[in-house]
């Protein structure tokens, strides 16, 4: 049979709770005046974003759609879907998705370029690129 030892617990000594309740007291009415100030100015509300980005990866289209959506949720009025390379297939899966399942949407514009990445090696590498503008009415 095993024997069950009894760990002592750690006991703050008096000297240490003295010097944090100390502490504690001198930066609490810091903080509570930050929260003030911040309610007491209306103005620092964020506004809705114009447009946002969504950067395809190796995930599943599904997951960039539903990411495209939460973006419209929040009140963006465009969403630009941008691939690199072999994401641009999926990137144009995930723009069909949206355009056929809700009529509201559309692609707005389509931009194509080709970006130079270098390597881990060091040489310069072109690379395909496309930027999918998604409205909605």
């Amino acid at each position: 049979m095993t024997e069950k030892k009894e760990i002592p617990k750690m006991q703050a000594k008096p000297k240490e709770t003295k010097e944090l309740a100390k502490v504690q007291a001198k930066e609490t009415p810091k903080v509570a005046k930050e929260v003030k100030t911040v309610k007491e100015n209306p103005t620092t509300q964020t506004s809705a974003p114009q447009s946002s980005y969504v950067y395809i990866g190796k995930k599943g289209a599904m997951a960039y759609v539903l990411a495209v959506v939460t973006q419209f949720g929040m009140g963006a009025k465009e969403v630009i879907i941008k691939a690199r390379g072999k994401s641009i297939s999926r990137a144009v899966d995930v723009a069909e998705i949206l355009k056929n399942n809700d009529n509201t949407m559309k692609v707005v514009a389509i931009n194509t370029a080709t970006e130079e990445v270098v390597t881990q090696d060091g040489r310069p590498l072109k690379v395909s690129s496309i930027e999918l503008v998604i409205g909605k009415n």
